[in-house]
């Protein structure tokens, strides 16, 4: 038996063996599946003891991101969860239906449910059909009693609804309306202007304005409705009816409506801006603020309804009187007359309500007058910009409120000081200072803050002043700021430059006396042949200057852009571009000195009008570029052998260095440029790059990192194709076109292979032709203090630190709180970058900012002292076309500039070196 069972075992044991070896099982594959998102929700919320730990679970789940294919499973598991709350809270009511805490919070349910509701509606703006069933909803729900299902509904019909599609009579009999089968949306959120709850109305009100912002068009009917709820006792409601009655009144300002209690009509807009005015006198600050606004936007409104609110007192013109004609006309129709024989027997038989008399409400009297002597000063800052936007679009009313804006000059707000100045700044164009205003403004130059001061020379710069003894007071008065505040040196000298060139003939009746000159006491002339006398005035009067070649302006004396015409200059810079751009090959004869020529004629261009000088200097700079790429590309060292040419390669390379630098400037320096521009530098880039994987593999160590080098301009290359997709044709025959057309084999070749197809495609490559915006601003900066004129040196302990104040100008400089640093550069070659904090730059004016701040200096001993140099640097982000948003350390040191090479950061020089003595002296011991 046992030799019978062994025997079995061994055949079973061989025949398994066998069949294993005769068939090929396959190899189990194991699949790695994560958790359900659902599940894991599901099981957290059974697990929940607690409404609290529930609401724990539910907020560490949204935390966390949910797949795409969970989502579904996810929204089934929370719905079926608020069912079930849903459901308890039912059965809650009915057994304890004097809980009324269980009733609330089902209305809270309802509420969030709403909510809800309306985040889908608004995710779904094509499904009509689902909107429809939205409204049915919000509408079904009006009649509920809890406020904020209330606001929740109100909410989702402004949001979804629509006023050119009437309402289903299902849906208006749920909204609880009995007396017309038929209602509009508009209809049914007009009814709860007057719900008794304060909550409720805002809602509708706001609910109105939420079809207006959609585009739709209210209905003049609702306001009537709107004025009502100025006078609510709730500050909610009156903000939001203010809103209302101003969008009304710029939907329908030519309208007529009655005035109550007489028979006199008036133009709705006239009407609201005088009810408006009304609220500047609200209880509520908050509201007092919007309404001055809101009458700064209101420029329909008729003139002497406007002049009335700077006058406290009602004028007549007000209200109308009939003519002696009608009255008699009236006395005959009665039939009555007077007889003399009893006092008074003819006056009037009705009473007169004044209120209602009145074309605008009393309380609208002085309206900007009670704002700008308002207690808050938010109240006073927005009455002040109201003026200043009716005011620059009536002159005539910009005269009448001139007292009143000079008045505020005096306020003990700063900010409100500041603004003032500011405003008046912005309608200098329509007044003139008399005398006692100009003493008022004047007396601000006491003013202990440099902001307001310079605000305040800014203001004098433009504006114009009515006799020459305001001339002499500005004068002196800006003396005597200059001697207490030597800081505001450049900021006078400027403001007494542009007051005399604004009053030429108030200037010269007091040459004599500013200069202390008299005739009999006058000099003679001086010499005729000393250039010290003469030169600097040919050189400001001429334009063009001594010892300039002939030919290098040739071109601007035949355009006439001498002469100082705009139009010409710009005729002449679209002629020099399109004179350029007929060149298809920069190598055919006589192509270099063309572009050397234009590039000569547009600097020069750049020098004389101002208007130009960003456009003018953008595009010498693309055009030099252009010729540096062409003169590289001619050198000799192209068909000489590797090892004869290692040092000819110098000169090449600082050329590809060069455009390289010149692009990063075409693309960071300059603002206004459109996406087309931005890719033409990038293409002049690549070429720039290629130039110097060229280079790279043609030197002694290129073999080795070749492949890098090669791995990198690919990348670029599917850069630019990625981010320049749409300005891809115009770049027909462009070296980056050529590329994008050799992309599969560039891939697939080898490195050296790459670099003989990068050289053939150089030289075949077509001129692309720039084409300008309209307008382009270069950035620059200008370094106020220190002046790099002073001999004597600033002098510290070594080791400590000593405070260099820097002020600058900068102009047209995009984010210049993230982007412009400050570059001290020791001589030992050290050199320290310094990002100023952002309150350190202030606005003056557009396109213009100031750079108040101060850099700390700190050295070793010298044994004398050494100029260091102070500069502005912009920095910029390589990887992207926008400059660097990255914020450095407020004071980072570094041993040397980044190159403009890196992607990561680079640098560009924004102003002119201003060397300045310092002495780190030793300590004493």
């Amino acid at each position: 038996m046992a030799a019978h069972l062994k025997k079995r075992v061994y055949e079973e044991f061989s025949k398994v063996s066998q069949q294993v070896t005769l068939e090929e099982v396959p190899a189990k594959k194991l699949r790695l599946t994560k958790p359900s998102k659902s599940a894991a929700l599901h099981i957290d919320l059974c697990k929940a003891t607690s409404p609290t730990d529930a609401l724990q679970y539910l907020l560490h789940f949204a935390r966390k991101p949910v797949e795409a294919e969970s989502v579904e499973g996810v929204v089934r598991i929370l719905l079926e969860h608020y069912y079930k709350v849903f459901w308890v809270n039912c059965v809650w009511k009915l057994d304890f239906s004097k809980n009324f805490a269980c009733v609330l919070e089902s209305h809270q349910v309802l509420a969030q449910l709403l909510d809800t509701l309306l985040i889908i509606g608004t995710q779904l703006p094509d499904k009509i059909a689902v909107i429809q069933r939205l409204i049915d909803v919000a509408c079904k729900h009006l009649s509920s009693t809890y406020f904020r299902v209330r606001n929740k509904c109100l909410q989702l019909l402004g949001c979804l609804g629509t006023v050119d599609k009437p309402l289903s009579k299902e849906t208006d009999a749920g909204a609880g309306a009995q007396t017309s089968p038929v209602r509009d949306v508009q209809s049914v959120i007009s009814d709860y202007f007057q719900d008794q709850d304060p909550r409720v109305r805002t809602a509708a009100i706001k609910a109105m304005l939420q079809l207006h912002e959609r585009g739709m068009k209210i209905q003049q009917t609702i306001y009537n409705q709107a004025c009502k709820l100025l006078s609510d006792d709730y500050e909610q409601v009156r903000s939001a009816a203010v809103q209302m009655v101003w969008v009304l009144s710029q939907l329908y300002p030519e309208s007529i409506v009655p005035i109550p209690s007489s028979n006199e009509e008036i133009r709705l807009v006239d009407d609201s801006f005088g009810k408006i005015c009304h609220m500047v006198s609200d209880g509520s600050w908050v509201v007092r603020v919007q309404a001055a606004k809101l009458l700064g936007s209101m420029y329909q409104v008729s003139p002497h309804f406007l002049e009335q609110t700077l006058d406290k007192k009602l004028m007549s013109d007000l209200r109308r009187k009939r003519t002696a004609h009608e009255r008699a006309k009236e006395l005959y129709a009665s039939g009555e007359f007077s007889s003399g024989r009893r006092w008074a027997d003819d006056a009037p038989k009705e009473k007169v309500d004044t209120s209602g008399v009145n074309l605008i409400d009393s309380g609208a009297c002085g309206a900007f007058v009670h704002g700008l002597e308002d207690e808050m000063y938010e109240v006073r800052i927005a009455a002040v910009e109201a003026l200043c936007s009716l005011a620059q679009s009536s002159p005539s009313f910009a005269e009448k409120c001139l007292d009143f804006l000079v008045d505020m000059f005096n306020d003990e707000i700063e900010e409100v000081r500041l603004q003032s100045i500011h405003v008046l700044r912005q309608i200098s164009t329509h007044i003139t200072l008399r005398e006692d205003q100009l003493d008022t403004v004047l007396a601000v130059l006491e003013d202990s803050s440099r902001d307001i001061r310079e605000a305040l020379h800014e203001l004098l710069c433009y504006t114009n002043v009515s006799t020459k003894e305001c001339i002499q007071l500005a004068l002196v008065e800006l003396l005597k700021n200059l001697t207490k505040y030597p800081t505001d040196r450049n900021s006078v000298w400027k403001c007494l430059k542009f007051l005399g060139a604004r009053h030429p003939t108030l200037v010269l009746p007091i040459v004599p006396e500013l200069l202390s000159t008299h005739p009999y006491f006058d000099t003679p002339e001086p010499d005729m042949d000393d250039p010290f006398n003469y030169l600097p005035y040919l050189l400001w009067c001429s334009s063009q200057l001594p010892g300039r070649k002939q030919t290098a302006s040739s071109g601007l004396e035949a355009s006439g852009v001498g002469s100082g015409s705009l139009e010409s200059a710009q005729n002449f810079l679209q002629d020099s571009l399109i004179r350029v751009s007929a060149l298809q090959n920069l190598e055919t004869p006589g192509a270099q000195d063309l572009l050397e020529f234009t590039i000569r004629d547009l600097q020069r261009l750049g020098e004389l009008q101002t208007e130009l000088a960003g456009s003018a200097d953008f595009c010498a700079t693309y055009l030099h570029c252009q010729l540096l790429l062409t003169k590289a590309l001619q050198e000799k060292i192209w068909t000489m052998a590797v090892p004869l040419c290692l040092k000819q390669n110098a000169k090449v390379s600082t050329a590809a260095r060069q455009i390289l630098d010149e692009t990063y400037k075409l693309e960071f320096l300059y603002s206004g440029l459109e996406t087309q521009q931005i890719a033409t530098i990038h293409n002049v880039r690549l070429q720039a790059k290629a130039l110097q994987l060229i280079l790279t593999a043609r030197s002694k160590r290129g073999v080795d990192c070749v492949l890098g080098v090669c791995e990198k301009f690919l990348q670029d290359v599917e850069s630019f194709q990625r981010l320049f997709m749409t300005e891809l044709p115009h770049f027909q025959d462009s070296f980056v076109e050529k590329l994008l057309e050799l992309m599969p084999r560039l891939t697939a070749c080898k490195p050296l292979d790459l670099v003989k197809i990068l050289q053939t495609t150089l030289r075949q490559s077509r001129f692309i032709h720039l084409k300008l915006p309209e307008q382009i601003h270069r950035a620059s900066a200008t370094i106020i203090e220190p002046t790099g004129e002073s001999d004597n040196p600033l002098k510290f302990t070594s080791g400590l630190v000593v405070a260099l104040d820097i002020d600058a100008t900068l102009e047209h400089v995009q984010d210049p709180q993230t982007t412009v640093k400050v570059q001290v550069l020791y001589p030992d070659g050290q050199s320290h970058i310094i990002h100023p904090k952002p309150g350190d730059f202030r606005t003056p004016g557009p396109g213009r900012v100031r750079l108040i701040t101060q850099v700390y200096l700190s050295h070793s001993a010298w044994t004398e002292a050494c100029q260091i140099e102070v500069r502005l640097l912009l920095a910029y982000s390589s990887s992207s076309s926008k400059p660097s948003a990255s914020k450095p350390a407020w004071n980072e040191s570094m041993d040397g500039l980044p190159t403009s090479e890196s992607c990561i950061e680079g640098t560009i020089h924004l102003s002119k070196p201003v060397k300045v003595f310092i002495m780190p002296k030793p300590a004493h011991r």
